[in-house]
């Protein structure tokens, strides 16, 4: 029997389809995610913590889960909203459905709702602040636990997924890099044990003594989260390892870096989640398809105070996607290069902060 589920967001809209996924009631940021596949990894995503993840595409479920795709330990969104959830597997590999991956974290779902009109919505008033049921529960009362919850930008949310310790990989490497854990994704681990460098993962809020005792060859800021503005921790890290070590950032690296440096960020409208944004490179004239996600990004007029140079841009809405430090040896994106899921057009970057660790 399929139970009935609804999502109420902040405005007074309540939306009824059926359930699927564990029995319970959530809160999140509402935001819509334009990838096409891998919604395994888009909902282990940690960048996804805190959100309740809608997929505009209109059928979700249909090649089932596998371990081998998560991007962390754990669903990491609050939800997931879907048009259609498709409850028979149709692939040779999968180890579970979408529902039993749902149930198994706890993670309630619902389907059956107008997925396109709620898309527009957002792109037309914003990403609002949202709660999921899968159980019995008044329209009023799951407006007002949308209503009543903070907003994403008051939140602490990268401590809720950084790593409580330091992690070695690879220790016997002859190149190492530290990690700076903001919500790191597994492929951007493996990118780097894939070419043989060593990784040392550190907590989000780790001193920059404690990271030079581990003698980095480079210094790495994950993506992650939430507000940038709320991570001052891994900023004033940064901002004392930036004569010491090559820096590079990815997503919430990114505008850390850029805001060790000067630079201011802002809530964006909607944000950038999906495997499809054109970013062209300024320099080359090229234009890569990448994989993003992120609600927040870099002021372009506030770097022209600092000693950064924008490299790269978003050609759907000019927002920064690369900087370059004028001297140091300092670079970052906002796209995830590493994909998982998405297009691998920008694995490149990899090699090239390896490179640039070989030549500091």
């Amino acid at each position: 029997m399929v139970k009935m589920a609804k999502l109420a967001l902040e405005d007074g809209t309540v939306l009824k389809g059926d359930g699927f996924g564990y029995e319970t009631t959530k809160v999140g940021e509402l935001v819509f995610s334009t990838g096409m596949v891998g919604y395994t990894e888009s909902l282990t995503d940690p960048s996804f913590k805190g959100e309740i993840l809608m997929s505009t595409y209109p059928l979700e479920g249909n090649y089932g889960v596998s371990e081998e795709w998560y991007q962390s330990d754990k669903i990491q969104a609050e939800g997931f909203v879907v048009r259609e959830v498709c409850r028979e597997v149709s692939n040779f590999s999968p180890q579970k459905t979408l529902d039993d991956f749902l149930n198994e974290f706890e993670t309630p779902g619902i389907s059956g709702i107008d997925t396109r009109d709620l898309t527009l919505k957002i792109r037309e008033e914003g990403s609002m602040k949202a709660a999921i049921s899968t159980e019995d529960i008044p329209d009023d009362e799951l407006i007002e636990l949308a209503r009543a919850q903070p907003s994403i930008v008051d939140i602490d949310v990268v401590p809720q997924v950084s790593t409580k310790e330091i992690k070695v990989f690879n220790e016997d490497a002859n190149k190492k890099v530290a990690l700076i854990d903001c919500g790191v994704k597994k492929n951007i681990i493996n990118n780097f044990l894939e070419r043989g460098i060593g990784v040392v993962l550190f907590p989000y809020d780790t001193d920059y003594k404690t990271i030079l005792d581990y003698s980095p060859d480079g210094l790495m800021i994950t993506s992650g989260p939430g507000n940038p503005d709320r991570v001052y921790e891994t900023i004033s890290t940064v901002q004392k390892l930036s004569e010491r070590l090559p820096i590079f950032g990815i997503c919430m690296g990114q505008q850390l870096v850029a805001k060790s440096f000067g630079a201011k960020s802002y809530k964006m409208k909607f944000g950038h989640r999906g495997a499809n944004q054109p970013v062209k490179d300024l320099r080359t004239g090229k234009v890569y398809i990448t994989s993003q996600n992120h609600g927040f990004t870099i002021d372009k007029e506030s770097i022209n105070e600092t000693d950064l140079v924008l490299t790269q841009v978003n050609l759907n809405d000019g927002t920064p996607e690369g900087f370059s430090h004028k001297e140091l040896p300092v670079h970052c994106i906002q796209y995830h290069p590493e994909a998982g899921p998405g297009p691998n057009d920008t694995r490149y970057v990899f090699d090239k902060f390896s490179q640039m660790m070989d030549e500091y």
